[in-house]
């Protein structure tokens, strides 16, 4: 026997609230970037890695439409091409750390005690470190490396994360349905898995959004500082760092990638503030 659990609906005549013009906007610069990630190959029009030495850093034309940087690569070409590590590493990162935060933001809400006393603890003590710091530290005492920066992240994220599930799932334990679940004799994984979980998950739906956000914007500084991609590698951090000397020369080749974290780390917070707003509701 399962309990049965129905969402509040809104009432008849009630408008929906419609998508404003800056949500549509950053719905559709996310459309682009996954675009270029999915097809760059496609669409670039040149090769991110040919080198023109002759040409050299040169400002933007109708054969260059970003210009050139100091080895002579077609900067609009790796920027498309840069849509990739800018999509997937994020991805990785806000996925990961919320899976991992999600199983133990419910046991910790749920079960109390010392699973509960261990679990904040040890969210209280990676929220005493400086995060960026940590991930600086750790990625160049390894090696550096984009993957291991990425695993870096989930671990750094996965602490306020836990946090926030917890939160929500001490909203939903003392509730009603949980009282059933239990007078039914319902075991605690179902009752954590099947009837807490949906619950809670359109705020984990929510913040899974700002994780990537953030996960951008720190990626794109640790490749700035050499610790992700490899050089040469067509990444928009990675570019910052290469093309910095070339700021008077062709500034497009420092200011696009630039423009495109931004805009990108924007879309998504805007994407994630709305679906925080709709989902939890």
């Amino acid at each position: 026997m399962s309990l049965h659990i129905e969402s509040a609906k809104p009432e008849a005549g009630t408008p929906r609230a419609r998508i404003s013009l800056g949500i549509a906007l950053a719905f559709i610069v996310i459309a682009i970037v996954v675009f270029c990630a999915l097809f760059g190959a496609s669409i670039a029009p040149d090769s991110p890695f040919t080198q023109r030495l002759e040409v050299g850093d040169a400002p933007p034309s109708g054969q260059f439409l970003a210009g050139t940087d100091l080895l002579g690569r077609d900067v609009f070409s790796r920027v498309i091409y840069g849509a990739w590590t800018a999509l997937v590493g994020p991805l990785v990162v806000a996925v990961g750390a919320w899976v991992i935060a999600t199983v133990l933001g419910l046991l910790s809400g749920y079960l109390g005690g010392m699973v509960d006393s261990a679990t904040m603890r040890w969210v209280d003590f990676m929220l005493a470190l400086p995060a960026p710091l940590i991930a600086i530290v750790v990625v160049g005492v390894v090696g550096g490396g984009y993957w291991t920066a990425v695993l870096v992240l989930i671990i750094l994220f996965t602490a306020p994360d836990t946090r926030i599930v917890r939160s929500a799932v001490l909203e939903q334990r003392p509730r009603p349905y949980i009282d059933a679940a239990r007078a039914l004799g319902i075991s605690k994984t179902r009752i954590l898995f099947v009837h807490i979980l949906p619950n809670v998950l359109p705020i984990v739906l929510a913040y899974v959004v700002l994780d990537f956000a953030f996960a951008l914007v720190n990626l794109a500084g640790l490749s700035f500082l050499g610790l992700g991609v490899e050089p040469g590698t067509p990444d928009w951090g990675r570019m910052l760092f290469e093309n910095r000397t070339i700021l008077f020369t062709n500034p497009v080749a420092l200011l696009l990638p630039a423009f495109m974290i931004i805009l990108t780390a924007v879309s998504m917070n805007l994407i994630g503030d709305w679906l925080f707003e709709r989902l939890t509701r």
